[in-house]
């Protein structure tokens, strides 16, 4: 079990949350969730014991061993991957380094040797003698090849490391489990064996995601952080949705009575409080009043932007042809892409999928023009018009102007005033937040001034990688419903399995080593033909 009580956490004037009492136990798997910026990473640092809480306490029952999953990928790229995955249990791995120090200084004394021998004690108790197999078992089950564990962490491959740092997190048998999105950086195929992991580990466990499919397969409640407070819902995703909705409403109903009570006694009382033979009667209904509350509703700290985006131009027939595309980067002996050919009718909605490293990507930028291929055409109709959104879109970012002045530029007209502030007004900009330089914006916000982008110029083709990156539910929810409501001609890469099946009408899959998989069809329907169950 790990619990809290009366947690809170300031930074300045205003407190991010306060007085959290929650608990945390029975193997069960919660899904931490809020709108960006309520405190989601800070109060897993808090349960962590990274971050020490302004105030109130945190206590992990005794006995119970905590592990937490490490957020960077690339904090051990010169140590050998069954190392990485040891040092998962602390206390096991700084008695095995402290023992090979001794035994490999050539003037160790007999006290040294003395230190030694408890120190071997110390880690047969932590069951050290086998501590490689155990780590190799691990490795192995998360899919990592053999051939890879006696090898630095640097050689393997990017959509494998989360899978070595799982690992870790897994290697001490941790009673209770901290993941802080877990599925950043994993193609479906990886999320969809997290999922399997996670599922099958006995232990209770505390995650922050923003993929809805992932917390509906892996939850089994949800911890909602909203206004400054955490109220725990048992369920998945879904249901804490239904849930939630259903509570406000109930609230809303329960006022609404109070309020026509309110004012039946309100009325009672001034008809009859001068009334001789009432008085009794009236001064019974003013202590009812006293009694009655109306319960606070406060407004959420979730908002969901406005999002539409429209094309110009309508295209008739076909957007673009693909043919035998290759693309290979300078100085590298491999072809990133190989003989890619496709053609995009003009309307379809075309997820691109596949591991990382397959080129997913590689070929969006080849599609805007970004890269030139090797060998082989891209060929636009004449009337399209492309609206890109890289999955980092920093580099649109770099020079130093307000959020008004950037946007401006999207209008195609001189003096549009009115229409830029209407659209970053849409996208949660208002006020003077209109006026802060676009160079310390956070990325999901980036991403929010991309989408005004594309909403001004008005493309009849949108090509999107990762337009989901570091957005929150509500962000999301909004983006799909947009995109789904767009007319024009969607290409877009995308991890979330909600998105790309609420979207999708065609499936281009990228395969390892060159080659692709065209579907079309839903993506529900492509796992359905491959035999995979989702």
């Amino acid at each position: 079990m790990l619990a809290t009580s009366n947690v809170s956490i300031q930074f300045g004037a205003k407190p991010l949350f306060e007085q959290v009492t929650v608990k945390f136990a029975d193997g069960n798997c919660y899904g931490l969730i809020g709108a960006n910026g309520s405190g989601k990473s800070t109060l897993m640092r808090v349960l962590g014991g990274e971050l020490e809480p302004s105030s109130g306490d945190v206590m992990l029952q005794v006995g119970m061993r905590l592990g937490k999953l490490n957020q960077n990928q690339f904090a051990y790229e010169d140590e050998r991957v069954l190392d990485v995955v040891m040092q998962g249990h602390a206390e096991l791995w700084r008695a095995m380094k402290e023992r090979d120090l001794i035994y490999a200084d050539a003037h160790a004394s007999d006290d040294d040797y003395m230190k030694a021998a408890e120190l071997e004690g110390t880690i047969a108790e932590y069951g050290g003698y086998d501590a490689e197999a155990r780590a190799a078992s691990i490795l192995t089950d998360a899919g990592i090849d053999a051939a890879r564990h006696t090898g630095p962490m640097r050689e393997v491959p990017p959509g494998l490391k989360l899978r070595v740092l799982l690992a870790q997190a897994l290697f001490s048998q941790p009673d209770v489990l901290l993941l802080d999105e877990p599925t950043n950086n994993l193609d479906i195929n990886s999320i969809r064996w997290l999922e399997h992991a996670l599922n099958n580990y006995r232990a209770t466990m505390v995650i922050i995601s923003h993929d809805r499919h992932f917390l509906n397969q892996v939850c089994t409640h949800i911890a909602d952080l909203d206004f400054q407070q955490l109220k725990i819902y048992p369920g998945n995703y879904d249901d804490f949705m239904l849930a939630s909705v259903q509570a406000r409403q109930r609230v809303e109903a329960a006022n609404a009575k109070a309020r026509d009570r309110i004012s039946d006694l309100q009325e009672f009382v001034r008809r009859f409080s001068a009334n001789a033979s009432k008085a009794r009667q009236a001064t019974s209904r003013k202590r009812q009043l006293e009694k009655i509350k109306i319960e606070e509703i406060r407004p959420s700290s979730r908002q969901n932007p406005y999002i539409r985006f429209e094309q110009g131009k309508k295209l008739y027939r076909s957007a673009v042809t693909v043919e035998k595309l290759n693309f290979r980067y300078p100085g590298s002996e491999v072809d990133v892409l190989k003989n890619v050919s496709f053609v995009v009718e003009a309307g379809e909605r075309i997820a691109i999928i596949g591991p990382n490293g397959a080129g997913k990507t590689t070929l969006m930028r080849c599609l805007a023009g970004e890269l030139t291929p090797t060998a082989g055409k891209v060929n636009w109709v004449e009337n399209a018009q492309c609206g890109y959104m890289p999955q980092d879109p920093q580099a649109e970012f770099e020079e130093k102007i307000d959020l008004l002045t950037w946007m401006s530029q999207w209008t195609g007209k001189a003096d549009d005033d009115q229409l830029v502030r209407a659209t970053l007004g849409r996208l949660l900009f208002s006020g003077d937040e209109t006026k802060k330089s676009v160079k310390v914006l956070s990325g999901g916000e980036k991403g929010r001034m991309t989408y005004g982008k594309l909403m001004l110029t008005k493309p009849n083709v949108l090509l999107m990688d990762e337009p989901t990156n570091h957005m929150d539910m509500e962000t999301i929810e909004s983006l799909q419903i947009g995109l789904e409501k767009y007319v024009g001609t969607l290409i877009f890469v995308s991890h979330d399995r909600e998105f790309v099946s609420g979207l999708a009408t065609r499936i281009i899959e990228l395969q390892p080593g060159g080659g692709t998989a065209d579907f079309k069809g839903s993506y529900d329907e492509y796992l359905a033909m491959q035999g995979v169950e989702d």
